[in-house]
């Protein structure tokens, strides 16, 4: 399937924004993605048409309404390559998945002196759970450093996790781009009896994703950074340890029957789904998987590799020793996340003076404080690309730092 880039910008809305005449640039899609289309509209003809509450009422509306959101996890399967849709439990987001997962089988399965492995360029999502536990069980944390130029080092991985319980690392970094090795990250911890944890929010809307060829156990990933809505997160696992898994809420659906004695679970996934669930946002989320397989997940991958190229280049052609872009400079091991220190300007000022040219990227830590103590820095500046760029973002990127130049005097 070709790439058609005109086709795909004219389905997102608000790249056709201008503001005090000048068009938007939309480079912060690590952070969040935009909507296109498809995805509004079919979240605005369900609440229009079918909503109403699932699961819990036989009229025909109800079970419209019902089948609808399972919709939304029959797609998530089908672009993960699940075994089946069962395995696939939504929470409110990511971080709520990796908190579902520290605390229902962490809680289950970790004692005193129990080891996680973490990496040192991981999202505070996938510390501060990991470190509750620290706190309220006394487990240990082991961090698989990194090298030079933002890969993990795995020079000393298998002494690293001897022993360990749980490897938990990211598949792509939020900070440096990197793409990690997944597989073999998950085959090493399985040879050393861990657990294998995937984050997987940045890999999941850019690359083809199979959970079955990872050799993962679970993986989150989160519906906003791929084209759909906030409010709605995606946790993928094996059957058989989702099943053994305790219930991480309880109360709503998430029950098999209550008596004045105890309760029983519903099956998996229904066990992790507590409460009313995101009915509307998983309209969404099948909308926009349905949005991104009409592309073509490879596609998507291959754009964002020739842009990451352009942007490399272009950044490093135009201002030499006066940008320093974190992470891999081979594109096919990094993903279009650039974080960067421009001259000596704060990422916070630079931020400011690209927003005066509608240009949008952010500014600060990250939400990985422990990776900023290793790059030597309080914080960077970052620009993130999606399907919808194009060498024309970055160009306006490289005017509106130039543009910075010279408000700062240098």
């Amino acid at each position: 399937m070709a790439f058609d880039q005109d086709a795909i910008n004219e389905q997102f809305p608000i790249l056709s924004r201008e503001i005090d005449g000048a068009p938007l640039v939309y480079l912060d899609s690590g952070n969040t993605s935009q909507k296109p289309r498809r995805v509004i509209d079919a979240m605005s003809s369900f609440m229009e048409n079918t909503y109403a509450p699932i699961n819990r009422s036989s009229y025909r509306l109800a079970g419209e309404a019902t089948e609808a959101y399972e919709q939304g996890r029959i797609a998530i399967a089908r672009l993960v390559n699940a075994n089946s849709p069962d395995e696939v439990v939504f929470t409110k987001n990511a971080t709520e998945s990796m908190n579902l997962i520290a605390m229902a089988w962490g809680r289950a399965n970790l004692d005193k002196g129990d080891v996680v492995v973490l990496t040192e360029m991981e999202h505070h999502a996938n510390i501060v759970p990991w470190m509750m536990l620290v706190q309220e069980r006394g487990i240990q944390i082991r961090w698989v450093p990194l090298t030079a130029d933002g890969q993990l080092d795995l020079t000393d991985i298998d002494t690293i996790l001897d022993g360990a319980k749980v490897f938990s690392f990211t598949a792509m970094s939020n900070v440096l781009g990197t793409i990690t090795p997944i597989t073999l990250l998950c085959n090493k911890a399985h040879a050393a009896g861990a657990l294998a944890v995937v984050d997987a929010c940045q890999f999941v809307p850019h690359n083809v994703t199979d959970v079955q060829s990872w050799n993962a156990d679970l993986v989150a990933f989160s519906s906003h950074k791929m084209c759909g809505p906030s409010g709605i997160g995606m946790l993928w696992g094996r059957m058989e340890i989702l099943d053994a898994m305790p219930p991480f809420l309880g109360g709503g659906n998430m029950i098999d029957t209550v008596t004045f004695d105890g309760f029983t679970t519903a099956p998996v996934p229904a066990k992790f789904e507590a409460g009313t669930p995101p009915i509307v946002e998983a309209v969404g989320l099948a909308a926009a998987v349905e949005f991104l397989e009409s592309v073509g997940m490879a596609n998507i991958r291959q754009h964002e590799m020739d842009l990451s190229r352009y942007t490399l280049d272009t950044l490093n052609e135009r201002f030499g020793d006066d940008i320093t872009i974190y992470g891999p400079a081979n594109v096919e091991q990094r993903g279009g996340v650039f974080s960067f220190a421009f001259r000596d300007l704060h990422p916070h000022d630079v931020s400011q003076v690209l927003d005066e040219r509608n240009v949008c990227v952010r500014a600060g830590h990250h939400c990985a404080k422990p990776l900023m103590k290793t790059l030597g820095v309080n914080a960077t500046t970052r620009a993130s690309v999606y399907l919808y760029n194009t060498t024309d973002d970055i160009d306006a990127l490289a005017d509106a730092l130039d543009s910075a130049t010279d408000i700062f005097g240098f």
